[in-house]
């Protein structure tokens, strides 16, 4: 069995003799915003993103800068950076980090598999560093593979949780009004304090939203903005619809979003973000049996019982010699660590039950304890994620 992280494109499967039988197959993304472009009558735009990656986690008390944070043994802005690769309209995405942390962050590119994803160096604020995001897509340097967009998102490195609906409604936002954000309700009462710290009013909360992220922008509204401002707007500032009203003149619609859009910022949100991730695991169940009769039976039953949708997969074993029974089984071992690479867990679980002539009720009887104590065995792996069991062949 193998668990990985959400809308992970998983591995090539361990050899001819597996096939998948039931489950959906991690699709790709749909073509959201071409069907947009022609109900619009309208092509659809270029869309590319920029993420700001230069902060130093001072907030969160620890001495790795937070987007690199691990949760579940994987840092946390390679989530995000999987959140937006699963959109296949945006072509391409935009990473500003430090100078020093430059290899990390190639190496985190290169160890999973990440695509599409450019680095540009950070600048010392936020707004610098989307500046600079912005110049690599807006210079189309010889020998560079980088073009202007049409339409530039804005998200954040530790906001892992985007879904591509809110990215579709803010890009078509921006394309009809050039500029939108997503926004939510706020949590607590916004005050403000006296000089000498006794309350000078409060704001009425049902009039106000907390900005989000993801934003987007018609490309040339929020450049010529970032060209137009201010050293004091570039070194404090931090909303990117406002520099879009007070340089460009552009008022952005305000989408809403959904309670995902939380941003990691303090040590407490990395155990709320593992507890997330941890319930969107995506799983995969390798059967191994000796029968090729009741596959798609042995499926239905084991995602009822697990109240989950799974891919399932099936090892025929029917007419094969035992050592090669045992040979296919050892794969699972050498798989095992291939895949780990990817913080992918995987485990074999072998599900036996007797065959018995002529009373299917108690074959069926049969099965379903076994099955039984198959879900109780995934269960735990999905839930603990315990590396000792990595190759290891599990019995139910």
């Amino acid at each position: 069995m193998e668990s990985g992280p959400p809308g992970g494109s998983g591995p090539a499967e361990p050899g001819p003799r597996l096939r998948g039988l039931r489950g959906a197959d991690a699709a790709a993304s749909a073509s959201s915003l071409s069907r947009f472009g022609a109900e619009a009558g309208c092509r659809a735009p270029a869309v590319a993103a920029v993420l700001p990656a230069g902060g130093s986690g001072e907030r969160m008390g620890v001495p790795t800068p937070k987007q690199f944070c691990p949760i579940l043994e994987r840092p946390l802005i390679s989530y995000t950076l999987q959140a937006l690769e699963r959109v296949s309209w945006i072509k391409d995405i935009i990473v500003a980090v430090t100078g020093e942390n430059m290899e990390t962050m190639k190496g985190i590119i290169q160890r999973y598999q990440h695509k599409r994803i450019s680095l540009v160096e950070a600048g010392v604020t936020r707004h610098r560093s989307i500046f600079n995001g912005l110049k690599a897509l807006a210079e189309d340097q010889p020998n560079c593979r980088l073009s202007k967009p049409e339409v530039v998102i804005i998200h954040d490195a530790v906001r892992p949780f985007v879904e591509e609906d809110v990215l579709l409604k803010v890009v078509t936002a921006a394309q009809e009004h050039g500029a939108s954000g997503a926004i939510r309700p706020l949590v607590s009462t916004v005050i403000s304090p006296s000089a000498d710290s006794y309350l000078d009013h409060s704001l009425e909360r049902a009039r106000y939203r907390a900005s989000e992220m993801p934003q987007a922008f018609l490309f040339d509204v929020i450049y010529e903005a970032y060209q137009q401002c201010s050293d004091y707007d570039l070194e404090f500032g931090t909303e990117c619809l406002h520099l879009a009203l007070k340089y460009s003149h552009i008022k952005a619609k305000l989408v809403e979003g959904s309670p995902d859009l939380w941003k990691v910022t303090y040590k407490r949100d990395l155990y709320a973000a593992e507890s997330i991730i941890k319930e969107r695991i995506s799983q995969k169940v390798c059967v191994v049996m000796d029968t090729k009769e009741d596959e798609e039976h042995v499926g239905h039953c084991l995602e009822e019982m697990l109240k989950t949708e799974l891919n399932v997969h099936f090892l025929d074993y029917q007419s094969v010699p035992f050592g090669q029974k045992m040979e296919k089984v050892m794969q699972i071992r050498e798989f095992a660590k291939e895949v780990k690479k990817r913080n992918i867990l995987l485990s074999g679980l072998l599900i036996y039950f007797p065959q018995v002539e002529n009373n299917r009720g108690l074959e069926e009887q049969k099965l379903r304890e076994s099955l039984r104590q198959g879900v109780t065995i995934i269960a735990a792996l999905i839930k603990e994620r315990n590396s000792g069991l990595i190759g290891q062949l599990l019995v139910a």
